[in-house]
């Protein structure tokens, strides 16, 4: 056996072969049954595609870097879960494109930042975030809410999203624009909004052009609030 070993680290090329092999056959075993399940991600209730002023938002989020110092996963770590919230899970980030996991934490993990703070309190400290947390190093974002949001490209920017798998409807790109608009304004009827999209949260200051600013604390007020735990049929996600 110790005879035939050494024959084969002595053969590089047998080596290579047999190594190939090897890992091939791992690969095929990993691979394979993948193909016979519908899905990797668990399905969960309440997960929706994002409204189109969170979409715009999210946008914002990436074209300004956010993801640099904030992460979007909450590991399955006890420090991490009772500072944050139940870890995160899969479907959470399924109609993301690409995804904001993120790799490095200067600024607190966003995964569920949604509701655990006021619109006022996130127009307030996306302008200067010192003044709500004294110690932030975060830069100022203040030109967001002097600059209006472009909604020209919307409508394409939903089609690409749905080219690569987000659900949205007929109906809902119809109305694209004007649950936008409906969104950022809180004197709205929102009725028809929150029955396409449910827990889309108002934001704007009343009256006023949408502005870049609005579609991003849109956003940040929808992360981590679309799964609701306590459902039964969400039971095997409970922590």
């Amino acid at each position: 056996m110790f005879i035939r070993h050494e024959t084969l680290e002595r053969n590089a090329f047998l080596m290579l072969v047999l190594t190939l092999l090897v890992i091939s056959i791992g690969g095929i075993v990993e691979v394979i049954p993948l193909f016979t399940i519908e899905t990797t991600v668990e399905h969960v209730t309440g997960v929706r595609p994002y409204t189109p002023l969170e979409s715009r938002g999210r946008d914002i989020y990436v074209r300004e870097g956010c993801y640099t110092c904030h992460s979007q996963m909450i590991r399955a770590l006890r420090d991490e879960v009772e500072r944050y919230g139940h870890y995160s899970i899969a479907a959470e980030s399924m109609y993301d494109h690409p995804f904001q996991w993120g790799s490095k934490r200067i600024g607190p993990d966003l995964a569920r930042v949604g509701g655990k703070y006021s619109n006022d309190w996130h127009y307030a400290h996306m302008a200067n975030a010192q003044s709500m947390v004294p110690e932030s190093l975060m830069p100022h974002y203040a030109f967001l809410a002097e600059t209006p949001l472009d909604l020209d490209d919307l409508l394409p920017r939903l089609k690409a999203q749905r080219a690569v798998g987000v659900p949205y409807t007929d109906e809902e790109l119809a109305n694209a624009r004007a649950d936008l608009l409906t969104q950022a304004d809180p004197a709205a009827d929102n009725a028809a909004l929150l029955k396409r999209y449910p827990k889309a949260v108002q934001v704007g200051r009343g009256g006023a052009e949408p502005t870049e600013l609005d579609a991003l604390v849109a956003y940040l007020q929808v992360l981590g609030t679309m799964v609701d735990f306590a459902d039964p049929a969400n039971e095997n996600l409970r922590q």
